[in-house]
């Protein structure tokens, strides 16, 4: 692999993003939705202790991870289910659509480094909007006592659930010319790794052990989200990304032998 012309792709990517208004209406709006749902657990956050200052016994149960980390993040995991797949919808589909596909396929490239470089250049993206919410730990170590460690095993979990979910995007994009239906592809297969969890309740223990594995978020981005950092929900998320990367890979290997 060529490590010059795979940055040459990852580049000529993220200029394509930039040079429409896409990238910064999505950075616009996880940015307004970050800060609005921070705010609205701040306040909570008041609130109950100041409620609770008249029960002293129960003060020690506010913690801040609890009551405002965990939450916080959890629910930016649920806004990325309608943002990426708008990221990842025209990373194929375009190139389908406006014809380069051929010029790009017939390129002296490999696929591999079409493939990485389409997937670098869109977790780039993705960690720009990471970037802009990193005001909100910084603001809860100023002022209040929080642990650090989960901070950062938080914003590990979140790359590591946001590249995940750019691979089922980049899958979805590969197999059509339509970007609305790469979007809409997308989000039925993160919505039905997101919601495998639910239905492990009720289950036999193996199957419902299973179905909890291989939620994106019923084990995994939970642990991360409590700062404990298991080597299973590391493998996890780099084996769901390397299988539909891979995924990608095939899709475009048969399109370029037709």
């Amino acid at each position: 692999m060529n490590t010059w012309k795979l940055w040459s792709i990852v580049k000529r990517e993220l200029v394509s993003y930039f040079e429409s208004p896409v990238a910064y209406v999505i950075l616009a709006i996880f940015a307004l939705l970050t800060g609005y749902f921070f705010y609205v657990r701040i306040q909570l956050y008041n609130f109950l202790s100041l409620q609770f200052m008249r029960y002293q016994s129960y003060i020690s149960s506010l913690n801040i991870s609890d009551f405002i980390v965990k939450p916080l993040y959890a629910n930016l995991g649920v806004i990325l289910l309608l943002l990426v797949p708008v990221i990842t919808m025209r990373s194929y589909a375009e190139e389908k659509k406006n014809g380069t596909k051929e010029l790009i396929m017939t390129s002296p490239v490999t696929l591999t480094e079409i493939v990485l470089g389409k997937f670098i250049s869109a977790c780039l993206v993705f960690s720009a909007m990471l970037f802009f919410t990193l005001t909100i730990p910084l603001i809860l170590i100023s002022y209040a006592s929080v642990d650090k460690g989960i901070l950062i095993t938080t914003y590990i979990g979140m790359f590591l659930i946001g590249a995940s979910m750019i691979s089922v995007g980049m899958f979805a994009s590969s197999i059509t010319e339509n970007q609305i239906v790469a979007a809409v592809i997308t989000f039925g297969i993160l919505l039905a790794f997101w919601a495998v969890g639910w239905v492990s309740h009720g289950t036999n223990p193996e199957l419902s052990s299973f179905l909890r594995y291989m939620s994106l978020v019923d084990e995994h981005f939970q642990n991360l989200l409590k700062g404990i950092v298991d080597t299973r929900d590391i493998v996890y998320y780099l084996s769901f990304t390397f299988f539909f990367l891979f995924l990608t890979h095939r899709v475009l290997e048969s399109e370029r032998w037709r």
